[in-house]
């Protein structure tokens, strides 16, 4: 499957995993768990969990961390895939 078409069926995905003031290490586990039982996950990044980064950056760690692509940003939504 293309970046474009994991787009299109990651639109009407609900948020699964909400990265707040804990930042991104609370969210590892959580997030590897959901990638191993479904193919995409969405994720939103509140205020707090940014702490002077970008949605962008603060997403590409947590791919990078969880072994899994980065899809797409929007916003402070991340799409990632494995």
């Amino acid at each position: 499957m293309n970046t474009q078409e994991l787009r299109k069926e990651a639109h009407d995905l609900d948020v699964t995993v909400w990265v707040g003031k804990s930042g991104i290490e609370a969210v590892v586990g959580e997030l590897n768990d959901q990638l191993a039982d479904r193919n995409l996950v969405k994720a939103k990044f509140l205020r707090a969990a940014l702490g002077g980064t970008t949605v962008d950056e603060a997403a590409a760690d947590l791919a990078e961390r969880v072994n899994a692509e980065l899809i797409e940003t929007r916003g402070k939504t991340a799409v990632f895939h494995r």
